[in-house]
């Protein structure tokens, strides 16, 4: 089993990705700005090469604090990881963003229950509950259990609805495989993974992306370009000389992905600054149409 955590981001492992790539505080990401607001909601979603877990939370937080530019609501997400720091951080980053605001509000409903009327919806959370200057004294709050840790309806509700696993995806199975999921999102690893594993690795990435997609299930791909290959393969020598072996170009990756079953559905957008402007890409799992003949006629 392979656990990194080392000083040289040979996996593309960066700490502070986030602010590394924004050069500005903030917890939303502006490539999910480029989906389709419905591809999220309600769906089970694996955020491949998850970091410190800044995109696995936006995705599953049912309400939008002022952390988050936009609520999207999946059922379940699981950000995944070779980097075991980098998941014990996103861990943190859950709690965090779980003590900015405030319980839901059910006093109202269920006093207008007792009079006998329609129950109000529950009130949002209030942004900023729990000012950033306690969480620095003290840390931030607890996580409180589900009153029914087996009920499906209280799992699939912020926080408790985003799990995070520490293992090497393409090589490796997780439980949460076994059901399958809506969406699978690569944003940024791509390359990381193409240059560890050459084009078998890359390729079995894709095929183990297909293997759990449910049918019709949607890819986000956001792979890098081939020149930025230079300067990540001189990070380790393992690394420069996987690169002198790759035949596969990121131009190409529509045709390997074309040719297990996906469909290209669009480039969303190029989002990003600089050298972090890479294409978005939407791809779909194709359902397998089987025809039944009448072997009466």
């Amino acid at each position: 089993m392979t656990c990194v955590s080392s000083d040289v981001p040979t996996h593309g492992n960066y700490h502070n990705y986030h602010g590394y790539r924004y050069h500005r505080p903030g917890g939303y990401d502006s490539r999910l700005a480029l989906l389709p607001h419905d591809l999220l909601t309600d769906a089970r979603v694996l955020d491949v090469g998850c970091n410190e877990g800044w995109v696995s939370c936006e995705i599953g937080a049912s309400e939008p604090p002022r952390l988050l530019a936009q609520s999207w609501g999946a059922r379940r997400v699981v950000g995944v990881d070779i980097d075991d720091a980098l998941v014990r951080m996103a861990w943190r980053r859950r709690r965090t963003l779980w003590s900015h605001q405030a319980p839901f509000s059910e006093s109202s409903s269920a006093s207008r229950i007792k009079r006998k009327r329609t129950p109000l919806p529950p009130k949002p959370p209030v942004v900023d509950y729990f000012p950033a200057s306690c969480q620095h004294m003290f840390g931030p709050l607890p996580i409180p259990p589900t009153d029914t840790p087996h009920s499906d309806t209280a799992n699939h509700k912020f926080p408790h609805n985003i799990t995070f696993r520490r293992a090497d995806w393409v090589n490796e199975c997780i439980p949460e495989d076994e059901a399958g999921y809506d969406v699978i999102i690569a944003f940024s690893v791509s390359k990381w993974i193409h240059l560890n594993g050459g084009d078998a690795g890359l390729r079995r990435f894709f095929e183990r992306v297909h293997a759990t997609l449910v049918p019709g299930g949607a890819f986000v791909l956001e792979a890098q370009p081939r020149e930025s290959y230079t300067k990540a393969r001189k990070l380790h020598p393992t690394l420069q000389e996987n690169a002198q072996t790759l035949q596969l170009q990121p131009e190409g990756f529509e045709t390997v992905l074309s040719s297990m079953g996906f469909r290209h559905v669009q480039m969303l957008g190029e989002p990003g600054e600089g050298r972090f402007r890479r294409p978005v890409d939407l791809y779909i799992k194709q359902v397998d149409v089987l025809l039944y003949y009448n072997t009466d006629d």
